[in-house]
């Protein structure tokens, strides 16, 4: 064969792989609303960057007659690119062929650009849409499936790993992207689950739809699987894009930094008036995040879960910085079991990347109820103790109102290896609430006093507490607040923190690992 002959053969192979399982599977594909595998990789690299590994395999199986039926690439696409000039790796399931089932030379292609990705200490993502194992390969699928876990749990906390879900993901085949650092979900085109509907009713008798098992609302909203719920495909890979520029490549590298050309010493004077007189009155403290950010940006991270907590990735004068604040307006910021994990999450994942750590406190406490501890709130509370006190990243907390018992613990105090800390002139850092202190404090006294007396006592001992206790000076006086700030300077004393601590080591005892309390 003359060599333009093996050259057209080439050609014809590479056209022919490029199709996937054919024309009329790609065009069924647009019909549903989604995109080919191919495609959501030229929209998620940049332009011309994509290197294509492993294009020529296909499956070995000949069980049920699969020889009979093979496609070049066999289910998958995987590859390099570059994500604003970075190095990515990226494999996309190919629904077009056998509806994107896993077998043994799929999982061998995914499992070799992990490999990859390990070794270049470039972040990997994930983009999913399968059915599932390919039933008719049998154990070994499964074993393609657990040679992927094990490579998910190596790369976790040495490179960032993000799994979009853009069709169908159920059973073995949840646990990669459940391993992965975040996870997004398209609307009403992608559900994750374990069991399916049919089976869920064979069990338990439960009629449930495909959306309301294992549906982008509900694990965006309800279990938290999913960090990020997106209209379409085009605002995941735009999320991806956007999340990815927040991250170093790897653990070995720091936190990227940008050019800021907001000025970090402007004075923001709508924060001196963003605190209500009454102390029981709510505000949204995403107004105070976007105020002290630079141009305003700010990418929420679980925002339709546990929203008494928000978490997410801003900058500050040029600087990738993970806040974690507790949100007055939904449950007055109160901490539960969901906050609590949800925020325990992201701190760690911070301080696997390098990412200092903002704390914007307003906490009354912890959830009370019998709910709460029988779901135990103590071992999820403690996770979130547990991901401050370990992370060894820069850590800044602001204490703007309430900050009151176990909660001051949990929220980056002093105590727990807070770098700095500051408060606003409004805080309040105590045991309880004036209310509550002095029930325990004078309740036998109380009990004395006839209605008008003890109106009148309580009105005189809570101004009394507050004057000694509710108020930001007292914790000042032993150092446990660094400053009290004005509050339209927050921005600049922040900035000002993190640079200084841009050179801050600190690290923990040598351990095989930490036990968590899980």
């Amino acid at each position: 064969m003359a060599s333009q002959d093996k050259i057209k053969k080439l050609i014809d192979l590479r056209a022919e792989a490029k199709l996937g399982g054919g024309v009329k599977r790609i065009e069924s594909q647009h019909k549903k609303g989604k995109f080919t595998a191919r495609e959501r990789i030229d929209m998620l690299l940049d332009e011309g960057s994509f290197e294509e590994f492993d294009m020529f395999v296909s499956h070995r199986c000949t069980n049920f007659g699969m020889e009979k039926t093979k496609f070049l690439g066999d289910g998958v696409v995987t590859g390099q690119g570059t994500i604003d000039g970075r190095l990515v790796f990226v494999f996309s399931q190919d629904f077009t062929v056998f509806g994107g089932s896993l077998s043994e030379t799929f999982a061998q292609k995914i499992c070799k650009i992990m490999d990859m990705a390990m070794k270049m200490g470039a972040p990997v993502v994930g983009l999913n849409d399968s059915g599932g194992a390919r039933i008719q390969e049998g154990v070994t699928a499964l074993a393609g499936y657990a040679e992927i876990f094990q490579r998910n749990i190596m790369a976790s906390g040495v490179i960032p790993q993000i799994s979009a879900i853009f069709g169908p993901c159920a059973g073995g085949a949840v646990y990669s992207p459940a391993l992965t650092d975040f996870i997004m979900m398209t609307e009403e085109k992608s559900y994750m689950f374990v069991t399916g509907p049919k089976v869920v009713k064979t069990v338990t008798g439960e009629d449930i739809s495909v959306e309301d098992l294992g549906g982008a609302k509900m694990h965006a909203s309800k279990s938290g699987v999913s960090h990020f719920m997106v209209e379409d495909e085009e605002e995941g890979i735009m999320i991806v894009r956007k999340l990815l520029s927040y991250m170093p490549s790897n653990n070995l590298e720091e936190a990227p930094i940008t050019a800021c050309t907001d000025p970090i010493d402007r004075m923001d004077d709508v924060l001196n008036e963003i605190i209500p007189a009454n102390p029981n009155m709510p505000y949204d403290m995403k107004d105070v995040i976007y105020t002290i950010s630079d141009d305003a940006e700010f990418l929420e991270v679980h925002r339709h879960y546990a929203k008494n907590i928000i978490v997410g990735f801003t900058r500050m004068g040029g600087m990738s910085v993970g806040v974690v604040a507790n949100q007055p307006s939904f449950l007055a910021g109160v901490l539960d079991i969901e906050s609590s994990r949800k925020a325990a999450r992201f701190i760690r994942f911070c301080d696997c990347f390098n990412i200092p750590i903002l704390t914007l406190v307003d906490v009354p406490g912890f959830l009370p109820g019998s709910s709460q501890e029988f779901g135990g709130i103590i071992t999820h509370g403690a996770k979130l103790m547990f991901a401050y006190g370990e992370a060894t990243v820069p850590k800044v907390t602001i204490t703007l109102r309430k900050s009151y018992g176990g909660a001051h613990d949990v929220m980056s105090c002093k105590q727990l290896r807070g770098d700095l800390n500051y408060a606003w002139p409004t805080a309040e850092i105590a045991v309880m609430g004036a209310k509550g202190a002095i029930e325990v404090l004078h309740g036998r006294k109380m009990a004395e006093l006839n209605d008008a007396d003890k109106a009148k006592f309580i009105a005189e001992t809570e101004i009394e507490y507050n004057e000694a206790f509710a108020n930001p000076y007292n914790a000042a006086s032993y150092g446990y607040i660094d400053d009290v700030i004005e509050p339209r300077n927050t921005r600049f004393r922040v900035i000002r923190a993190f640079q200084s601590l841009q050179t801050k080591k600190q690290m923990n005892p040598p351990k095989k690992h930490s036990n968590i309390p899980l």
